[in-house]
């Protein structure tokens, strides 16, 4: 499941607009702009709208998500976009939409007028389908049903024809043109080419995928091996060099078969994943240069683009999953307290808390004791519980279910007095940390008392010196007086070594 939150402007959207986004893609030079598609098969943008990229018919930014009504109900399945940027959106029935800049007529309308809202291209595309678009820095693709793949820097036709029912070789070409001073088409030289150029480098491979960064190429083949050439200034062709590469070189050639490949056409960066699930990474990354594929603990390639890459953009429109499958910690947190299925109840001032045995003894040393043989406890459906108040006793349950707690800091007192009880550390230092975002002048005698109590060191810290730094207003309170007498004396003798008490 994709997690929108790692892209920032995504933070603009309410909490039911997030819910209702089906598939969604961060954009722009800056990463400022923003696409999505809701589950009703409804289009929003909202960013900065460089060269009209958002598409809304003026040039106007907003941080509120805006709707494309020209693109209501049209079914999504595939987009991309440029530096410009210009962006290239493509629909289920195969029709393909562009806007933005076209200061090289990447919007494939004829002109190089920018595209203010999108418009249906057609030219050389009557009578096909388009399945698949991808852009690079200043140039097209779109992939038609018929395995014609048409770009303005590469052009990949595939051909699969049958004989007597079986399928016989297939031909794969690419061909290359526009601008080529990096040697992005792969021709062995660094001309621009106004017309195709047959990409002989690749000539008997069969190639699945192909991606594109700014002025850089990559190929994937069917069997798994992964060719690059292009710019190279920061790595991003992943040789173990900078230098450019005119033709297709092969890489990763000591890895594992490739399944997939990324590369994001306003960065220098590039990712690859393996059969194992093994995500690579190389390039453009937070400001250095990865000269070599680098091993990450991602899961996908999107999170190499959302993490590393300068700015945190999508390479590709990314599917939100919203459906029902609850991770092992989600599950645990909503069986906290549900009656319907637990085996043993807590009773604190009369009030129940429904928990698990199996749950409370894997998550706490204390509950494990308990529960064998020889305690009583561990025959009872009902355990009661008078040393703790409810609050307390049912907030350290639900940690052992969620990890986390919420409360008050003065409950979370006589919940450190029970982690305490019951040596959990780590809940201990929790209720600390509660307990210093708590602290005020009226309860911080309290506190420190509890801390002194409780054997809670850096917490005794904490709130002596809070009382000596507000020591006027502290001394008068009611805490302050109503405290032992012995402790009171403490205080006093240490505060004055501190030299609190001089003029």
């Amino acid at each position: 499941m994709v997690d929108v939150s790692k892209w920032p402007l995504f933070t603009l959207l309410s909490a039911q607009e997030l819910a209702s986004i089906r598939q969604a893609c961060i954009f722009g030079a800056s990463a400022n702009e923003a696409i999505y598609i809701t589950h009703d098969d409804e289009v929003y943008v909202l960013g900065l709208n460089c060269s009209n990229c958002l598409g809304t018919g003026d040039s106007q930014s907003t941080i509120v998500a805006k709707k494309l009504d020209c693109l209501t109900g049209k079914k999504l399945v595939s987009l991309s976009y440029g530096s410009g940027p210009h962006v290239l959106l493509a629909t289920e029935e195969g029709e393909l939409y562009a806007w933005g800049h076209n200061g090289y007529s990447q919007l494939g309308n004829g002109t190089t007028n920018q595209g203010v809202s999108p418009i249906l291209v057609t030219t050389n595309l009557q009578n096909k389908k388009v399945t698949e678009v991808a852009c690079g820095s200043h140039h097209s693709l779109a992939l038609t049903h018929e395995g014609e793949v048409r770009l303005g820097n590469l052009l990949c036709v595939l051909y699969c024809t049958f004989v007597s029912g079986e399928m016989s070789v297939c031909v794969f070409q690419v061909y290359g043109w526009g601008y080529n001073g990096n040697g992005q088409l792969g021709l062995g030289n660094n001309g621009n080419q106004l017309t195709p150029s047959r990409l002989i480098g690749l000539q008997g491979l069969c190639v699945l995928q192909i991606a594109s960064g700014y002025a850089h190429s990559l190929a994937l083949t069917d069997e798994g091996l992964l060719y690059a050439w292009g710019a190279n200034t920061y790595g991003q062709l992943g040789t173990g060099n900078k230098s450019n590469q005119l033709s297709p070189v092969q890489v990763m050639t000591e890895k594992e078969r490739i399944v997939e490949i990324a590369a994001c056409h306003s960065t220098h960066t590039s990712a690859a994943k393996t059969q194992s699930g093994q995500v690579y990474m190389w390039g453009q990354c937070r400001g250095q240069s990865i000269v070599l594929p680098h091993l990450t603990h991602f899961s996908s390639t999107d999170d190499v683009f959302a993490c590393f890459a300068t700015p945190s953009v999508m390479w590709r429109l990314l599917s939100m999953e919203h459906d029902d499958f609850l991770t092992v910690a989600q599950s645990l947190k909503k069986e906290f307290d549900n009656p319907e299925t637990s085996d043993l109840k807590f009773s604190v001032d009369g009030k129940y808390i429904h928990v698990h045995k199996a749950v409370l003894k894997i998550r706490c040393e204390h509950f494990r004791s308990m529960f064998q043989s020889h305690w009583n406890e561990d025959m009872k459906e009902v355990i009661e519980i008078d040393q703790f108040s409810y609050p307390v006793y049912r907030s350290f349950l639900e940690f052992l279910y969620t990890d986390s707690v919420d409360l008050p800091p003065e409950d979370a007192i006589g919940l450190l007095d029970l982690a305490t009880s019951y040596c959990e550390n780590r809940l201990k230092k929790l209720c600390q940390h509660i307990i210093k975002r708590g602290i005020t002048v009226e309860n911080a005698f309290s506190l420190l008392s509890a801390a002194i109590r409780y054997d809670a060191e850096d917490l005794e810290e904490f709130c002596f010196k809070f009382c000596v730094n507000h020591l006027t207003e502290v001394t008068q309170t009611a805490a302050f007086w109503q405290i032992d007498g012995n402790m009171l004396k403490e205080f006093i003798c240490r505060a004055s070594h501190c030299g609190a008490f001089k003029n």
